[in-house]
């Protein structure tokens, strides 16, 4: 049974959004202030936080970054709708999705869902293994990556889209592609989630040794990941 925590000062919503992924088959945690669950969150092993903007003691965007200082913990944020900067703050500190409120409760259920699986690859086989590209290691099993032999602190989604690259190398794979595979959602207007992601993932990979980029940008059409 996944183990949720759901941090968010609205108590109705906490209670109705309790009853529901509790019938999905999932074990909910709440807090209802940002340093409660902060506290929750350092303390303990999470499949996933669901993690509201406003909050009384800590917002949500500090407690998302005091969080990543020590955990990567998938995070699927609770945005205002319409409210875009919040979404663009989140990804860049580290959150793995967004969803706006009002949010219908199907569409909570399968960003959970997609989250909790691709932050759990495993192989096809039962025997872990670990894939090697150029200076990079990457074994699914633990997720874990190692380039030039360092340990990169990635969230379970920069993870599956690294993985996701790396398998395509020397190939275009579309935003399009990558969106469904990688954040399970169609590609929409203006959403700069997928961006987000490969820049954060961009930032914390080491340069090259020969000096090329690692990812090529094609303008309106997708990445290239350059072996």
């Amino acid at each position: 049974m996944s183990q949720l925590l759901l941090i968010d000062d609205d108590l109705g919503l906490s209670e109705l959004l309790a009853q529901l992924l509790e019938l999905e088959g999932f074990e909910l945690t709440l807090a209802h202030d940002g340093q409660a669950g902060l506290d929750l969150a350092l303390a303990n092993s999470y499949d996933l936080i669901l993690l509201d903007v406003m909050l009384p003691k800590l917002n949500g965007f500090e407690v998302l970054k005091a969080l990543r200082a020590n955990k990567q913990t998938p995070v699927l944020m609770l945005t205002a709708r319409g409210d875009e900067i919040d979404r663009v703050v989140g990804l860049e500190i580290g959150a793995d999705d967004y969803l706006p409120k009002p949010f219908n409760d199907r569409e909570l259920v399968a960003r959970i869902k997609a989250i909790i699986r691709r932050t759990h690859i495993l192989p096809d086989d039962t025997q872990p293994t670990v894939y090697e590209y150029g200076d990079i290691k990457l074994d699914p099993s633990r997720q874990e990556v190692y380039c030039q032999e360092q340990l990169l602190i990635l969230t379970g989604t920069e993870f599956s889209l690294l993985f996701e690259m790396l398998q395509n190398g020397g190939e275009l794979v579309s935003k399009e592609s990558l969106s469904e595979t990688v954040l399970s959602k169609k590609l929409m207007p203006f959403d700069r989630s997928l961006d987000m992601h490969l820049s954060n993932l961009r930032k914390k990979l080491p340069e090259r040794v020969d000096g090329r980029p690692r990812v090529k940008t094609i303008r309106g059409k997708g990445y290239i990941w350059l072996p």
